[in-house]
């Protein structure tokens, strides 16, 4: 098992959370992990991160798999101008490289807000620490361990 699928484990079984970890096939794309999963593509939560331009910390904007995130309206959440995170910079924060990057199990506190058309479901699907590792979780949990403020920043 894999370092970074590891902590993820680990965050969620601390937070008295039992999921069940899938193994997909190779997915490049949130309507791929929908296929695999066979949920519909806004049950997918694509962990988005951005580079906080004023204190270069990453900030994680957790949106459906059909929405893209408006940098305008990220930007205005985050009170800060904010640019594209490198792979560096990423893996540095929170342990993950990109494609695979969780929601939980970061190696430091991350700034998080949450797209508010995960919440119209009863459960979605996140990266588990690997590009291939996801798993089911309701918006709610989600919400809470993340510690996510929901909110507009789609366009």
């Amino acid at each position: 098992m894999s370092k970074s699928l590891a902590r993820v484990e680990a965050a969620l079984q601390q937070a008295g959370i039992a999921v069940e970890i899938a193994l997909m096939g190779d997915t490049r794309t949130a309507a791929d992990a929908a296929a695999a999963v066979g949920c519909a593509v806004d049950q997918i939560a694509k962990s988005i991160i951005f580079r906080g331009e004023s204190d270069g910390h990453v900030v994680l904007f957790l949106t459906a798999g059909g929405n893209r995130v408006d940098p305008g309206k990220a930007s205005a959440l985050a009170g800060q101008p904010l640019g594209k995170a490198d792979a560096a910079l990423i893996r540095a924060e929170t342990g993950f490289a990109i494609g695979g990057v969780a929601p939980v199990g970061h190696l430091r506190p991350v700034r998080a807000f949450l797209d508010p058309a995960l919440m119209e479901f009863d459960r979605v699907w996140a990266a588990a620490g690997t590009p291939r590792h996801v798993f089911a979780i309701t918006p709610a949990e989600l919400q809470r361990l993340c510690d996510a403020q929901v909110a507009d920043f789609t366009g």
